[in-house]
């Protein structure tokens, strides 16, 4: 299953399951028990057992795990310049078969110019990068520029340094515009912007909270595809970049639920990207349909196994729900995945690391199946 450049026929989004060891260094971490540095040597240990699994399942790409944070997107949006940890708490309400549960991790404020004072995650993505066999792409995740807005709306941006918002959205597209340029300059060439607002403003629920936090829910999906194409314009050459699109990914629970129909067709006709991950594990994502807006020139990756359950799909399911996407995208510009991480915060889904491997093997063996030497 040969393929040059990513994203590949068997892929994945990014985050895996922490090992025991690592949550509880962490968390001895975190009551001082004990330093940065013993941290840093458990993290060291853990990721580079985690590029051997990856590679043992027959990928063509790893990621550290994103084993060195608490979420996918927090610990990088509080890098930022001119943003910071606010005193109040998020509240983002997650749902699952057994009831809901509440995700409380704290806010955020932008409280100065939004600028990148240095890049971020360069130690973790030349860590990696050291760490890979030849044939492996290491991939760079991070949070798509759209969080930074939805994660707290108009309120949480100073009006006294910010009385123009699209100000504030020229900044933030021009700091990541400065995080991709230099990530490239290490290496970078398959860059990964995770975005779930995006696909949650496909549920009437997700527009109404838009509207509250003082957005226009008819037009926000518009402002956060022009922000992330001034982030990506004039990006360096050789650098591949996808973004991946779920309705929440939280200890095996979603946020929200609702076709991609609403967005589709500026989201796939405009986002300036090579490829879309989407989330197709289950009925929350609605038919293929949206697909039709697909450009000829852009990929897209089914994720089409749930990392929210431990059962194994079927893999002829798996060959039939390719071929019903084929029917709005070409075969041969599809790939397999996940249809999120399978552990977006540390806590992680709810799986054993056998049932990741069996998954990430799985998808392995499908892509083999349906596109062969392709």
């Amino acid at each position: 299953m040969s393929q040059v450049g990513p994203p590949f026929r068997a892929d994945h989004v990014g985050s895996l399951l922490r090992p025991p060891v690592l949550r509880d260094a962490r968390r001895r971490h975190e009551n001082g028990e004990i330093g940065a540095e013993q941290l840093r040597a458990v993290e060291d240990d853990a990721i580079r057992d985690v590029i051997k699994m990856q590679k043992a399942a027959g990928l063509s790409s790893a990621t550290d795990g994103e084993f060195r944070r608490a979420s996918w997107h927090m610990d990088f949006i509080y890098s930022l310049g001119g943003i910071s940890k606010s005193d109040e708490r998020l509240h983002v309400k997650f749902h699952n078969l057994a009831g809901d549960l509440e995700f409380s991790p704290p806010g955020l404020q932008v409280d100065g110019k939004v600028r990148l004072d240095e890049p971020i995650f360069a130690d973790h993505f030349r860590f990696l990068q050291s760490h890979v066999d030849p044939g492996v792409t290491p991939k760079l995740t991070i949070p798509s520029p759209s969080m930074v807005y939805y994660r707290g709306g108009r309120a949480a941006v100073s009006e006294s340094v910010y009385p123009d918002l699209e100000e504030f959205f020229a900044d933030l597209s021009a700091a990541y515009k400065d995080q991709v340029t230099a990530m490239t300059g290490l290496g970078c060439r398959y860059l990964q912007l995770d975005d779930t607002s995006l696909a949650y403003l496909n549920d009437p629920t997700q527009r109404e909270l838009v509207a509250r936090m003082g957005g226009d829910p008819d037009t926000q999906h518009l402002r956060n595809i022009a922000t992330m194409n001034a982030a990506l314009s004039g990006r360096p050459e050789g650098l591949t970049v996808t973004t991946h699109l779920c309705r929440g990914n939280f200890r095996s629970s979603w946020a929200a639920e609702g076709s991609y129909e609403f967005v589709a067709e500026a989201l796939f006709g405009e986002l300036a990207v090579d490829g879309f991950f989407l989330e197709y594990d289950d009925e929350r994502s609605g038919g293929f349909e949206p697909l039709r807006f697909v450009p000829k020139d852009k990929k897209v990756v089914l994720g089409l196994v749930t990392t929210k359950r431990p059962e194994l799909e079927d893999p002829d399911v798996l060959v039939r729900r390719i071929e019903e996407a084929s029917r709005y995208v070409d075969i041969d510009r599809l790939c397999l995945s996940p249809q999120c991480g399978f552990s977006s915060t540390e806590e992680g889904n709810d799986l054993t690391p056998d049932d990741q491997l069996r998954k990430l093997e799985l998808i392995v063996a499908t892509a083999d199946r349906v596109w062969g030497g392709k």
